[in-house]
């Protein structure tokens, strides 16, 4: 696929729940695209319509109508062993609350998803020990979640999204549960996985610090995209983007502390 082609694809979609006059309308139509290697970033106030959207892309929700492609392919119509497949090796989910098997260590959390699709244990090992080196987790390879630290866990879990070499990352307030250092830690590693790998990520964050990351930000209110800001590269710092989206935050009422 070249760089120029669209990755992703979401056309007029539309989420509904409830019926008559319980009827709420959680996306009103939104489309947008996502080109290979971009790292973009969703924002937008609580009940927004952001993890509707997310959740639609990730097949945990169907939309009530639109359309949303994956390099070309309908998923909206996946079924079966297609939607397994989707799910297993198109997509790599990172969760707020890393969703990490207790029983299992670091190394066998993060190579489960290529193990249930079969791949060559060489190939699994090579590509960890990769991971392992650039996320900074190889001294938790053989430890337990429970012996791991908050942020070792999101980077194991970040490790385990990313393993299968996925065509697209959907991160779920991936900063959520994490301490300002860690944080900022697992967006340094995301931001130059995203530049080195030219992997493609599709961030949803309320944390503006995380979102000054991305290069390419889309804000939501209401169910519908309420403005779109691009990092100016070369030439913008990272601080100056940091401001840039405090301000449209600003602009979507209630400041920072209530943009969800």
């Amino acid at each position: 696929m070249k760089i120029s082609e669209k990755l992703l694809q979401v056309k007029e979609i539309y989420k509904t729940y409830g019926e008559g006059q319980s009827e709420t309308a959680a996306l009103k139509g939104i489309t947008l695209d996502v080109f290979p290697g971009e790292f973009l970033g969703i924002m937008g106030a609580s009940g927004s319509g952001k993890t509707t959207l997310l959740n639609c892309i990730a097949t945990m929700l169907k939309p009530t109508s639109g359309q949303i492609l994956l390099e070309g392919e309908n998923i909206s119509s996946f079924k079966g062993d297609q939607l397994a497949i989707y799910r297993g090796s198109k997509i790599g989910y990172l969760f707020q609350e890393f969703e990490l098997l207790d029983n299992l260590t670091a190394r066998e959390n993060i190579i489960l998803p290529m193990s249930i699709h079969g791949e060559d244990p060489k190939k699994q090992e090579v590509h960890l020990q990769k991971l392992a080196k650039q996320l900074d987790i190889e001294e938790v390879l053989n430890k337990f979640p429970s012996q791991m630290s908050g942020g070792q866990k999101q980077r194991v879990a970040a490790a385990r999204a990313l393993i299968s070499n996925p065509s697209i990352v959907l991160a779920d307030e991936p900063t959520g549960a994490l301490d300002t250092k860690n944080a900022k830690k697992l967006m340094g590693k995301l931001s130059s996985i995203n530049q080195t790998e030219v992997a493609t990520i599709l961030m949803v964050t309320h944390d503006a610090n995380a979102a000054s990351f991305c290069s390419r930000i889309l804000f939501i209110q209401d169910g519908v995209i309420f403005h779109e800001i691009r990092r100016k590269v070369p030439g913008e710092t990272q601080n100056a983007f940091y401001e840039r989206i405090l301000t449209v935050m600003a602009q979507l009422g209630g400041g920072n502390n209530n943009v969800l």
